[in-house]
């Protein structure tokens, strides 16, 4: 019997906290903000608030698709196209986050692998050294150190120490 959506989604959803409960365990004694790269519905958003203080979360998405207890202060949201967005968050903030969650991936793993091309290199000038990148797809940046995530289960995510 193959896995049904809800126990895909489960799969998917488990990785996620786990991937970023471990990165949150690594990082709880380091400064810097966080990037939610891809707000979505706002699930991972949301947990990563009750983790971190809001205001040092910085949100990007092409569109809102949150309801308005979701919504991230106006000056932490960055709307738009991720070529546009991080660069200009780059300028604003510098090398300022220790973690970065990038949830981006699709059905189609082809798109998903042009994506990542592009877009962990947008990422990394907001990285500070030490920093850990967390996402449901793969990236290949140079000075990115791929890192081992503990058994997350049956969904693939990743995670690289930034050097």
């Amino acid at each position: 019997m193959s896995d049904s959506l809800l126990d895909r989604m489960i799969a998917r959803l488990t990785a996620q906290r786990t991937a970023l409960r471990w990165a949150l365990d690594r990082l709880e004694h380091t400064p810097g903000m966080v990037l939610e790269v891809g707000l979505g519905k706002g699930r991972t958003y949301d947990f990563l608030r009750h983790s971190v203080a809001p205001r040092d979360i910085l949100v990007f998405d092409r569109d809102l698709h949150v309801g308005p207890g979701l919504v991230p202060e106006e000056d932490r949201l960055f709307l738009g196209d991720f070529r546009d967005t991080l660069p200009g968050a780059a300028t604003l903030f510098g090398p300022c986050a220790r973690l970065a969650h990038a949830d981006f991936g699709s059905p189609d793993r082809k798109h998903d692998a042009r994506q990542a091309e592009w877009l962990g290199p947008l990422i990394a000038p907001l990285m500070r050294p030490g920093g850990l990148v967390v996402s449901d797809r793969p990236f290949t940046v140079p000075g990115w150190e791929r890192q081992d995530l503990p058994d997350i289960g049956d969904w693939p995510y990743f995670a690289w120490r930034v050097g």
